[in-house]
């Protein structure tokens, strides 16, 4: 089936590592012109750089902290700069921590919503001249929004903001025929093989398999399915809505 994204423009921010880097690269194959963003760098940022230059077509990647005022100003800029309107825009940068709730400082707490919810506020404001009827908007939540995490709280909360901040945009900007939804990824794995020991890994499996319907993990790969079918005409009369993908948690 034709997603018909050939010759879409899409922004995807923190799209050089895990379920970022699968949208870049999964838009990019579609046909979708596509800037992303990083904050520091990196081997994974020349990887992707040269995957999007394999894959031929008008790309960039572009160094801007979506956690900072001036980083959304940069990064818009270069959107600017090459693009006159956008198609696409998926608000997926974001950072987490694991801290009990009695031990986390509130400047953790600043870090975390800055850039998990009051990031895609900024890039959403300022993206919102390029925004046209047909674009579609998908934010990148997380399942434990619904669920909780424990040691997550302010995660947890930040995504629970990005389901409340879409409703209410869906219902605001619908009318111009801009649409938003989240995608709500459960657990995906994301690690390098290296990056976890034997033993850590063992102890990850055992404690999050069990609650997976389909037995696994999911693959970044599968989120990044269900942001094309979002940014697609496929959904055009899906808006407002948070997509769990998580193998049936």
């Amino acid at each position: 089936m034709d997603l018909q994204l050939a010759g879409k423009k899409a922004l995807v921010t923190g799209g050089t590592r895990g379920i970022g880097r699968a949208v870049v690269l999964s838009l990019a194959r579609a046909g979708a012109q596509v800037v992303t963003c990083y904050r520091q760098e990196g081997e994974a940022v020349e990887r992707l750089t040269r995957e999007l230059k394999e894959i031929g077509g008008d790309h960039a990647v572009v160094k801007a902290d979506v956690g900072r005022r001036e980083g959304v100003e940069q990064l818009l800029g270069a959107v600017r700069d090459r693009f006159d309107s956008l198609d696409v825009l998926v608000n997926n940068a974001g950072v987490i921590s694991h801290i009990p709730f009695a031990e986390l400082p509130v400047e953790e707490w600043e870090r975390v919503i800055a850039t998990n919810l009051t990031g895609p506020f900024m890039v959403i404001g300022k993206a919102l001249p390029l925004l046209r009827s047909g674009s579609s908007v998908i934010n990148v939540g997380s399942r434990g929004a619904m669920a909780g995490i424990p040691l997550r709280s302010h995660y947890t909360a930040s995504k629970a903001g990005l389901v409340g901040l879409t409703r209410s945009l869906c219902k605001e900007l619908g009318g111009k025929g801009i649409r938003f939804n989240v995608v709500a990824p459960g657990v995906i794995d994301t690690s390098e093989p290296d990056e976890l020991s034997e033993e850590q890994r063992a102890q990850y499996n055992e404690r999050y398999l069990r609650m997976m319907a389909l037995g696994r993990f999911g693959r970044p790969e599968e989120i990044a399915g269900a942001v094309l079918f979002l940014a697609s005409d496929l959904s055009s009369y899906v808006n407002g809505e948070t997509l769990h993908v998580d193998g049936g948690v």
